[in-house]
């Protein structure tokens, strides 16, 4: 992305030959002369290029948390507008416009969003200006925030999927009125694609947190279509952990319908496994007990879930936490069935299965 270039005092970046040389006498004796009390107004004429140093960011900063109105508007004016756009991709800059956006009037505010109006899709998509455009989003009017969304509506899916983009639309989910966020009706058609992604799926889980149910259940009705294949991915078994524990009662037992019949083979999967505990945990009393007598009966081959569940190392998680959660008359019949074969699986078993074994007898120690 390109980085915007405004007159910037030297010597404000990073330790090499250049910047010492280029660094102010004032700089210079704020960072040897640590005996002396500093103050703002010793710094005026300044700001700028402190606040592109590590330690004088770090001062500004902690200086404006108390700061008068006058020195405020003082550090305001050096800053606003002609490098703001600098400081905020700055290493050290970012903080210091944060703390203006923290402390400083509703008027400021409002000057220093409108400076980085134009900007806002770089910025979200830089490592520092994201954090910028987040903090800025908490601070400033309604009108304003809708500004934000117009400019990055066009380009959500983009900012969405981006490492540093992906947090400026969390917080807009998060802080913005709903009916500004128009940007939510692309995520239709897009709900698998974005529930598989590493930043999507945390979108996603916003979208579902903070939204009305006018604009989510679109969304929800999309996802239900695809939820096996979600429960076995990397990042779309945490959506699916989402439903369970937070959505609506009709969608969690749509989620556990599907996992019926599913238990053992989603229970020895690395990812489905974990949505196999949560189904567990967030089960009505009902849908628990169903989901327990599947791991209990043996299937029509003769083959015991149990046996394979202690077996597998992701499976014997899900067995352990059906001993935490099952009904009295269950457990009892789950350790039953687990003793035995815990005798004859210490016989014969490989080393990583014993620690599993061992594992699952000390769990059973535990709940009984």
């Amino acid at each position: 992305m390109p980085f915007y270039h405004q007159t910037l005092r030297p010597g404000r970046r990073h330790d090499t030959d250049a910047a010492l040389a280029l660094r102010s006498p004032l700089l210079d004796e704020f960072r040897a002369n640590k005996s002396r009390k500093w103050e703002l107004r010793d710094i005026f004429g300044y700001v700028v290029e402190f606040s592109g140093d590590q330690h004088g960011s770090r001062f500004i900063q902690q200086k404006l948390e108390t700061a008068t109105s006058e020195e405020k508007q003082i550090v305001f004016d050096e800053i606003v507008p002609d490098n703001a756009l600098q400081l905020i991709q700055d290493v050290f800059g970012n903080y210091v416009i944060q703390k203006l956006f923290e402390h400083g009037t509703q008027v400021q505010k409002t000057v220093l969003a409108n400076s980085m109006e134009g900007h806002i899709l770089p910025l979200s998509l830089q490592m520092y200006g994201c954090r910028v455009v987040q903090k800025a989003v908490e601070f400033i009017l309604p009108e304003q925030q809708g500004y934000f969304v117009k400019e990055l509506e066009p380009h959500v899916l983009k900012c969405v999927k981006d490492a540093n983009g992906n947090h400026v639309i969390q917080k807009l989910i998060e802080r913005v009125s709903p009916d500004r966020l128009g940007f939510v009706h692309s995520f239709r058609g897009n709900v698998y694609d974005l529930s598989t992604h590493p930043y999507g799926c945390r979108v996603l889980q916003r979208c579902f947190e903070h939204l009305p149910e006018e604009q989510t259940r679109p969304l929800m009705d999309e996802l239900h279509k695809y939820m096996i294949n979600l429960m076995q991915d990397q990042f779309g078994n945490y959506v699916v952990q989402f439903v369970l524990e937070q959505g609506k009662s009709h969608d969690r037992c749509q989620v556990i319908a599907k996992l019926r019949g599913q238990m053992l083979n989603m229970a020895r999967h690395k990812f489905a496994s974990n949505v196999c505990e949560k189904a567990l945990v967030t089960a009505t009393a009902e849908e628990r007990r169903a989901l327990v007598d599947e791991i209990i009966t043996p299937k029509p081959d003769g083959v015991s879930p149990i046996v394979s569940m202690m077996k597998d190392q992701f499976a014997n998680y899900v067995l352990q936490r059906a001993l935490t959660v099952a009904d009295q008359d269950q457990k009892d019949l789950l350790v039953s069935k687990i003793r035995p074969q815990l005798v004859s699986m210490r016989r014969y078993s490989s080393a990583y299965s014993k620690h599993l074994i061992s594992s699952t007898a000390l769990f059973i120690r535990i709940v009984i």
